[in-house]
């Protein structure tokens, strides 16, 4: 056994601090893990997923030196400084013959693997690729785009689940999923608490709804028809706080007006839920003291989402719950997670298609690839990810990774992606490096937390600030004589010298930003404490971060003035390997985050008027006379988490992964429990066994998150456990405006097949 040693959970967004004992015969092996009390977000709580990290850290599918594809499709083992030379050659002559901009990067969205990110936007810059991609574009971009209308450009709102009356979850069960510092005790708390009520929004019972005061059990795909009726209810029976909006809002009387011609009944039998039950749902809302909500994949991987993610934020806006305690904010950000749509491109290159926060679409990027359009995507750099087989239409994503000139995937894992790569570059683990905890949303007391490594890499391996300052050095752009000023700078008068000489060198040459954070891990990196290099890019992120919330910054305990509130901030960082709270901030502050004209929240989304009205003619319940079931692919279970966990004996329960289905339709087809049955959609078909749960509602199946891995065994075999959800999506099943997937309506068929 050795001491108990701080880092974090990478499994969710919550990032839940841990602490792990080492042993093992290698002295490799996590031994022991709890929760870490000394974190200031979770306070020792942690789920039981994290208990199985030590699949993650010691699999068999670790990289430990470059490979390059041979003609002949196997990869053989070559040195950094060979591959380093190539896969800077390979790219400069896409971008000498193509222009940068066919170079298109996806990644720096990975659960608790941030940092990369930063390094990579220095190759990209000295490349010139500005299109890119990553796992948020499959799920949030909706939301991200509907925030920016109404509340200003590079905004994220969040609900105070500590403090509210009233907590809605829409198509979330955050006690599997999480995402709420604390999920399952403060679940339980709003649950006990009389003066409270849990309303939850999914068309499974699920854990959560076992706790709720009202489960509005919508059908699947419907939540566009609920939340616009209860909308109906709020302005029909004068609900709403006419006061507040007039004087917070812009944009009110026409929404007003809208939602006044809803047709509440017939929305509540569309989307099967008691009228009765929808009004109820609406008076309690409205006479809450406090309310907040949280939407998720339930509804962004769906029909109508982005419309959805606008009802959403009207059922609170309209009820006055914003910017007071226990209702909605505008939190802190050490960074934005995403850019300012109105920044950057604005449509793909080849379906014309909307770059949101910077983004683009992935549903869209097969088709940017696989087209003769001369500006089509031509290679890719592809880090911390795996797109071949998270991405929808998981067939149409390999063809198009195929058919790029060139692919380097930069991993710790030899992943599906991996093998259709023309060069894999290894990193360290998560847990071999210097990372950070960017999905940081908390209020009034934000967090952050720095991860210092646990362990010392292997030989072989190299940490991304490493490769991307040599592809940097390899492709010529490296400021060398910069690197020897701030090196010179640090040696004779610390950081404060370092600054200065930084800040000079970038006012004389604001074009150095591009290559910073290379600059900075050449510099910086190497006078950090040991382990901390890759953390060298977060000095500017505090720099950055420092103006814009200064009073919250020193309400956190932290001084300074000026430049020195960042370097303090920096400081503190470092200072804290339990993590911190970075701000602290009174509920009014939200106010002033808001930077929509006047300062007020835009109501009016214009583009989804249509959308809205056009409800009342559609009919959800049409289905395809083949495909009579919808599929959920990729429900979140007690032993399912994101794939870097690839090794399936991680799972103590289910590790096939069973498709879900109700009694009724198990009944009808003479199904039960472990029965084998062929699940076609109109993209594939996968064989699987049954679980008959009493959860599903006749009509809805649903097979888990994170399955269809394959994966060695002890003798180099590889099979796979489970279905691949993403064999079974399809790319153009997707938001009109988003282009976020319908994950969670599948149209599906089951077939019995002998035992």
């Amino acid at each position: 056994m050795t001491d108990w040693k701080k880092t974090a959970c990478i499994l969710c967004e919550c990032n839940c601090g841990i602490e792990v004992q080492l042993g093992g015969d290698d002295g490799r092996q996590f031994t022991r893990l709890k929760g870490d009390r000394e974190h200031p977000g979770s306070k020792g709580y942690v789920c039981q997923k994290a208990g199985r990290l030590n699949h993650y850290q010691n699999s068999r599918d670790r990289l430990l030196k470059p490979l390059r594809r041979r003609p002949d499709g196997t990869f053989e083992e070559v040195e950094w400084d060979v591959a380093i030379r190539e896969v800077a050659e390979g790219f400069r002559a896409i971008r000498d013959t193509h222009g940068g901009e066919s170079i298109f990067y996806y990644g720096g969205g990975g659960q608790g693997n941030h940092l990369p990110a930063g390094y990579a936007s220095a190759t990209r810059h000295v490349l010139g690729s500005i299109y890119r991609s990553n796992a948020i574009a499959q799920e949030k971009t909706g939301e991200y785009w509907v925030n920016e209308q109404m509340f200003g450009p590079s905004t994220f709102s969040r609900g105070d689940f500590e403090h509210c009356e009233v907590a809605v979850f829409l198509g979330k069960n955050p006690w599997q999923s999480h995402g709420i510092p604390r999920a399952r005790v403060t679940v339980r708390e709003i649950a006990k608490d009389p003066d409270r009520t849990l309303i939850v929004v999914d068309p499974r019972r699920t854990e959560t709804a076992d706790l709720a005061d009202i489960h509005l059990r919508v059908k699947p795909g419907t939540d566009a028809w609920l939340l616009a009726a209860i909308l109906g209810v709020m302005v029909q029976e004068d609900l709403v706080v006419t006061d507040w909006l007039a004087q917070h809002t812009d944009g009110a009387g026409e929404v007003l007006e809208m939602l006044a011609a809803v047709p509440v009944s017939e929305h509540a039998a569309k989307c099967g839920v008691l009228e009765e039950q929808i009004r109820t749902t609406a008076r309690r809302m409205a006479a809450a003291e406090s309310m907040a909500v949280f939407e998720d994949l339930g509804v962004q991987m769906n029909r109508h989402s982005t419309l959805v993610s606008w009802l959403n934020r009207l059922t609170w806006t309209l009820t006055g719950n914003f910017g007071k305690h226990g209702a909605h904010y505008i939190p802190t950000a050490m960074r934005p997670i995403l850019a300012s749509s109105r920044s950057g491109p604005r449509k793909t290159p080849v379906a014309g298609a909307p770059v949101i926060g910077g983004v683009t679409p992935c549903n869209l990027i097969a088709e940017e690839i696989v087209t003769d359009h001369p500006d089509r995507y031509r290679a890719m750099l592809i880090e911390s990810a795996n797109p071949a087989h998270s991405l929808a239409d998981s067939a149409a994503m390999r063809e198009a990774l195929s058919a790029l000139d060139f692919l380097v995937v930069i991993d710790v894992a030899f992943t599906e992606t991996a093998r259709l790569a023309h060069y894999v570059l290894p990193t360290p683990t998560q847990y071999e490096k210097a990372e950070a905890t960017f999905f940081n949303f908390d209020f009034p007391h934000n967090c952050f937390h720095l991860r210092r490594p646990l362990l010392k890499p292997p030989e072989g391996p190299l940490e991304e600030g490493e490769i991307h300052a040599r592809l940097v050095e390899a492709l010529g752009a490296m400021p060398e004589d910069l690197v020897a000023e701030l090196n010179a700078a640090l040696e004779h008068g610390g950081r404060p010298a370092f600054a200065m000489a930084a800040s000079k060198a970038l006012a004389q040459n604001p074009a150095l930003a591009g290559v910073a954070p290379v600059v900075l891990y050449r510099t910086l990196g190497q006078a950090l404490p040991e382990g901390l290099a890759n953390g060298a890019v977060l000095w500017a992120v505090a720099h950055n971060c420092a103006p814009r919330y200064v009073e919250a910054i020193r309400r956190a305990g932290i001084p300074g003035e000026g430049p020195m509130l960042g370097e303090s901030l920096f400081q503190a960082i470092l200072d804290s390997p339990s993590g911190l709270v970075f701000s602290v901030d009174e509920p009014e502050a939200s106010w002033g985050r808001v930077s929509a004209p006047d300062g007020k929240i835009q109501l009016a989304v214009t583009e989804l008027f249509d959308e809205l009205r056009g409800l009342a003619d559609e009919d959800p319940a049409a289905a395809h006379p083949d495909f009579p079931f919808l599929l959920s692919a990729g429900e979140r279970r007690s032993y399912t988490a994101n794939t870097i966990y690839r090794d399936p004996d991680w799972r103590k329960k289910d590790r096939q992964g069973a498709l879900r289905i109700s009694p009724a339709d198990a009944d009808r087809i003479g199904l039960a429990d472990g029965d084998p049955v062929r699940l076609t959609t109109r993209r594939a078909a996968a064989e699987v066994r049954v679980e008959v749960s009493e959860r599903m509602q006749p009509g809805h199946v649903s097979l888990p998150n994170g399955l269809g891995l394959d994966y060695p065994s002890e003798d180099g075999e590889r099979s796979a456990a489970g279905v691949a959800p993403n064999e079974l999506t399809r790319s153009e099943d997707r938001d009109w405006l988003a282009g976020t997937p319908w994950h969670k309506t599948v149209p599906a068929r089951i077939e019995r097949l002998s035992v």
